[in-house]
C-alpha cells in the first residue's frame, strides 16, 4: 500500500470530522467488531465538501505516481467520487475518463452494466473504505472482463484491520492480484488525529487497544 502523506491525512481527517464523517465513541460494525471510531464518507454531502474531498483524493493519487487513463466508481458510493475526482483532475490538466457500473444490467437502450468512459485502458478504482474487499474484487472482475487493467485502488481510509485470513484486505489484494492500494489516511493517522485534537485519553487508549487486537 502507498503510505499516506501525514499532513494531507490530518487535513483530510479534519474535513471528515467537520462533516461528522469521522466520529469517536463506540460503534458496532457490520463485522460485529466494536470500534472506537466510525467513518462514513457519505456524510460529506455538500458541494464544497465534495470538492475538498476530491482534492485529497487527487493529491494521494498524484503522490503515488500511478499511470492511469480512467477512474472507476463502483455503485453506488463510488459514482459521485469518480465524477468529482475526474473533475478535480481536469482542473489539474489531466483529462481522465470516468466510469461506473449499474447494480443491475440494463436490458434496453445501450444495455449492459457499465456507464461512461471505456474501461479498456489503465483504470483506478475509487471508493471510500475497503472492509472485506468484496465490492472492489467485483469491480476488478468487471474491468478485466471489459478488457481493462486495474492500475490501483484509491480509498479515503484504510482501517488497517485483519480480515478473515489474518491479512488486511489491502495486503491481500496486492499479494493475490498485484494491485496496490492508495489511501488518503490510515488507522495510524486516525490515532494521531485523536491525539492532536485532544479527543481524550480514553479514546486514544481505545484506539490503541483496537489496533492491538485487530490491526494488520
Amino acid at each position: 500500500m502507498t503510505a499516506p502523506d501525514a499532513d494531507a491525512s490530518q487535513a483530510f481527517l479534519r474535513l471528515a470530522a467537520e462533516h461528522d464523517a469521522l466520529k469517536f465513541g463506540e460503534f458496532t460494525l457490520k463485522s460485529g467488531r466494536v470500534s472506537p471510531y466510525f467513518f462514513n464518507l457519505g456524510a460529506i454531502a455538500s458541494g464544497d465538501g465534495l470538492r475538498r474531498l476530491a482534492e485529497f483524493y487527487a493529491h494521494a493519487l498524484a503522490s503515488a505516481g500511478i499511470a492511469f487513463d480512467t477512474v472507476f466508481g463502483p455503485a453506488y458510493k463510488g459514482i459521485p467520487l469518480a465524477a468529482a475526482l475526474a473533475t478535480e483532475l481536469a482542473g489539474r490538466g489531466i483529462d481522465a475518463g470516468f466510469a461506473y457500473n449499474r447494480k443491475e444490467a440494463k436490458d434496453h437502450g445501450e444495455g449492459g452494466s457499465l456507464v461512461g468512459a471505456p474501461v479498456t485502458g489503465r483504470v483506478v478504482i475509487i471508493d471510500d473504505v475497503m472492509t472485506a474487499g468484496t465490492a472492489v474484487r467485483e469491480a476488478i472482475e468487471t474491468i478485466r472482463g471489459a478488457g481493462g487493467e486495474v492500475a490501483a485502488v484509491l480509498i479515503a481510509l484504510d482501517r488497517d484491520e485483519c480480515g478473515a485470513d489474518a491479512r488486511s484486505p489491502t495486503a491481500a489484494l496486492e499479494a493475490d492480484e498485484g494491485i496496490p492500494t492508495i489511501a488518503v489516511a490510515g488507522l495510524a493517522d486516525v490515532l494521531a488525529y485523536a491525539r492532536r485534537e485532544n479527543i481524550g485519553p480514553g479514546t486514544e487508549a481505545a484506539i490503541e487497544a483496537y489496533r492491538a487486537e485487530y490491526g494488520a
